[in-house]
């Protein structure tokens, strides 16, 4: 039995040791009141750090398509008058 106890204490030290050093974590709290269709939402996602993720980076690429077009418009020198 000791031997199983001393497999589980490594494992879990083994991933807290990378957790540390390679994730981060965010928490978010919501009001069942005020955000009760992010809850609903949320609670039918099969995964709910999936769809987070999936959200954010389709905002990431949508704000990187504006940046782009921004980016490339002429720029017009101001006449001195």
């Amino acid at each position: 039995m000791r031997d199983w106890l001393d497999s589980i204490e490594a494992r879990t030290k083994t991933q807290a040791k990378y957790d540390k050093k390679n994730t981060v974590g965010f928490y978010m709290k919501l009001n069942i009141h005020t955000d009760k269709d992010i809850i609903h939402w949320l609670w039918s996602q099969p995964s709910k750090q999936g769809s987070i993720k999936r959200l954010i980076r389709e905002e990431i690429a949508r704000n990187s398509v504006e940046n782009t077009v921004q980016d490339s418009r002429p720029v017009r020198k101001q006449q001195n008058n």
